[in-house]
């Protein structure tokens, strides 16, 4: 039987500070958290281009002739515009979480530009999802 391979050992990293505690030989190590990306701003943007993606597809639709294609770009309305809001909801929460400030040991966010682009994302694909819909239904009166 053979054994797995030990893990691979990652570099230390120097404290941040050390403190001494009074009147014994032990202290306290203040150790620097590396910042992370949040997931409220990721999930956005992908929420954001979903929407737009689906905006599209309810433009396709409305595009086309009948009654159908007004049904159609309905159906999908409803989905472009629950995941645009969703990304900008996403987006301003992922903003402000990302603005809040940290003391030194708490976990610092970063990501604004992913969350400022999924709150634009999902605010076109919002807008493009109502459009496309008034299309398909000039299209299906006409």
């Amino acid at each position: 039987m053979t054994t797995p391979p030990p893990p691979p050992r990652e570099p230390g990293r120097p404290p941040k500070r050390v403190e001494a505690v009074a009147g014994t030989p032990f202290g306290v190590v203040h150790l620097d958290v590396p910042p992370v990306t949040s997931g409220l701003a990721v999930g956005s943007l992908v929420a954001g281009i979903v929407s737009i993606l689906v905006a599209l597809l309810v433009v396709c639709f409305g595009a086309v002739a009948g009654m159908g294609g007004a049904w159609a770009a309905g159906a999908f309305t409803v989905l472009g515009v629950l995941a645009g809001a969703g990304a900008v909801v996403a987006g301003l929460f992922g903003l402000r979480q990302i603005r809040r400030a940290a003391p030194p040991p708490a976990v610092r966010f970063t990501g604004r530009g992913l969350a400022v682009a999924g709150v634009s994302c999902g605010g076109a694909g919002l807008l493009l999802s109502l459009l496309g819909l008034g299309l398909a239904l000039l299209v299906a009166l006409a």
